[in-house]
Parts: structure tokens; C-alpha cells; sequence
């Protein structure tokens, strides 16, 4: 998975919290473990009270688990190959209307080195519709403000260049200006001090666009917080995460008149069927500005 595949550090974990299940409640080798051991232990799943879309992703880990150990001469049949994945609930992705957007990123103060990383996150989440673990990943040398660009790498490490908009751009020149201040500053520490201190090991790290005051790389972890503790000063208690910006960006091309295929490309979806989530969306908000707006709508 991790080098054939591409896959993500959060993908390798679910598989191997998957299987490590599985073989947990059925302790027998995987040669051995047919179709009726994958079925009751689907059925468990399922009386545990687990999701449907947990149940299939558990169910996809052990169809390419047994498709690899075939492939691989260890074992005859793929055992959960019949298995189908249980058809998962039509959840919608929650969405900013753009008045909520704009009150989100215009309400952030606009000085000091944390307040002006803030807004540049909130503002490159909403311009470019970026994962966290892409923001997260960003170098500096993954920028071009002249041209208003950004490369991406982004699932399965698969490189993207994306736009920038305008007052994204602003807000991670004014950004940018305040790190290197503080690069600057924690390298005159480490210079005082000696290189091997843990300051001067931060301010070796260059690379890294989204730092925190010790001049290492924002976690995804850390992005979610300033999101969520942005949001919920800025829109009176609401819940808001990177995820819903990625949403929003979407969701406001798509209601702008944006094609299809070109969200796909921007969002970095290998299938165009992930991408028509936003077509429902895009139908409620339609449905919405008709009941407000026309006569007829609202009578019996």
C-alpha cells in the first residue's frame, strides 16, 4: 500500500487497525479464513453498531488484503471478494453560505504573527480548496504568489497545481513577511546558544510554508484547531473545520456556474463520481432560493 499504492499515512493506519480486527476476533492464518469467516465478522460489525461506511471500508481493507496475498501465490481464493459493502447513507457535506465565509476570514485580526498565519490558512483553505494534510504538507518553494499558483501533493502523492486568488495572496504576503521574522529571530537564538539546541534545530527547518512560534511545521492537527477555534468566535458558536472549507470552495464554484470536471481537477478527485456530491448540494441551494423568492412557493 504504502509503495506501490501511494497511500497516505492515515490510509495505512486504518488498514492495519482493520486487519489487526479481524484477525483478532479470528485467529486463524489468512490461508485459512473463508467466505462464511468474513460474513460473520461483517455481521459483528454491524451489531456493534457501526457505520455503513466504516463497515465497507473495513470490508475494501480485507478484498485488497486476499487480492494481494492471491496475487502474491499465498493463498487460492480471494475470500471476501462476494462480500458487497453495504450501500452507505447520502450524507451531505456541510457548507459556509458566503456571507458566513466572508465573516469567518474578515472578522480575524490583522497583526502579530499568529493572527496573520491564521487568516492566511483560512483564507488558502477557502481560495484553493485544499485538504489539511495538503495545507499541512505546503513548502515554501510550493508557492508562487506572482503567478497566483500552488503545487499540491495530494492523495496517492499526485502533484496538482492550483489557483491562488487575490486576497488569499495578500494575506500570505503579509503571512510570510511576519516568518521571516521570526526565522530570523530563532536563528540569532540558536546562533547564542549553540546549533544543536532544540531552537536551533526548528530554525533549521526552512522548508515548511505554516510554522508555529518554534519554527516547526503546523500538524494537521493544529490547522483543525485554528479552523474550529476560528469559526466558533467568528460565526456565534458554529462548528466549522477545514473539511467545511473544502466544501464551501466546491459549493460556491459549483453555485457560481463552474464545470464539473473542473472541480474535480481543482479538489483533486481521481473519480468525477465524488465530485457529484456537490451536484445535490448545488440542487438544495436552488430549491432553497426558490421557496425565498418566488410567489407561489411558500402557499399550500
Amino acid at each position: 500500500m504504502e509503495l506501490e499504492k501511494g497511500a497516505s499515512a492515515h490510509t495505512l493506519r486504518a488498514y492495519r487497525t482493520d486487519l489487526s480486527l479481524f484477525f483478532s476476533e479470528w485467529n486463524i492464518r489468512p490461508e485459512a479464513v473463508e467466505l462464511s469467516d468474513v460474513r460473520a465478522f461483517t455481521a459483528m460489525l454491524v451489531n456493534k453498531g457501526l457505520k455503513k461506511s466504516s463497515v465497507g471500508r473495513t470490508l475494501s481493507t480485507l478484498r485488497s488484503f486476499f487480492k494481494f496475498l492471491n496475487r502474491e501465490g499465498h493463498t487460492d481464493l480471494n475470500p471476501a471478494r462476494l462480500m458487497r459493502s453495504p450501500k452507505p447513507e447520502k450524507k451531505l457535506p456541510g457548507f459556509l453560505t458566503v456571507d458566513e465565509a466572508f465573516a469567518l476570514i474578515e472578522t480575524q485580526e490583522t497583526s502579530g504573527f499568529r493572527a496573520l498565519r491564521d487568516r492566511a490558512i483560512l483564507e488558502l483553505l477557502y481560495s484553493s480548496g485544499l485538504r489539511v494534510a495538503e495545507l499541512s504538507a505546503l513548502d515554501m518553494d510550493d508557492l508562487s504568489l506572482r503567478e497566483g499558483m500552488c503545487k499540491v501533493r495530494g492523495k496517492g502523492k499526485k502533484e496538482r497545481l492550483v489557483p491562488v486568488g487575490s486576497k488569499a495572496v495578500s494575506a500570505l504576503r503579509a503571512y510570510i513577511l511576519e516568518r521571516s521574522l521570526l526565522k530570523r529571530s530563532l536563528r540569532g537564538r540558536a546562533d547564542r546558544k549553540g546549533k544543536n539546541t532544540p531552537a536551533g534545530a526548528a530554525a533549521a527547518q526552512d522548508g515548511a510554508l505554516f510554522i508555529n512560534r518554534s519554527g516547526t511545521r503546523l500538524t494537521e492537527r493544529s490547522i483543525r484547531r485554528v479552523v474550529v477555534q476560528c469559526a466558533r468566535k467568528a460565526l456565534a458558536g458554529r462548528k466549522a473545520t477545514p473539511h467545511t472549507l473544502r466544501h464551501t470552495f466546491a459549493s460556491h464554484l459549483l453555485q457560481a456556474g463552474a464545470d464539473l470536471r473542473v472541480i474535480q481537477e481543482l479538489l483533486g478527485h481521481s473519480s468525477l463520481s465524488t465530485t457529484q456530491k456537490y451536484t445535490h448540494l448545488d440542487i438544495a441551494h436552488l430549491m432553497d432560493v426558490y421557496d425565498k423568492a418566488h410567489p407561489l412557493a411558500g402557499e399550500e
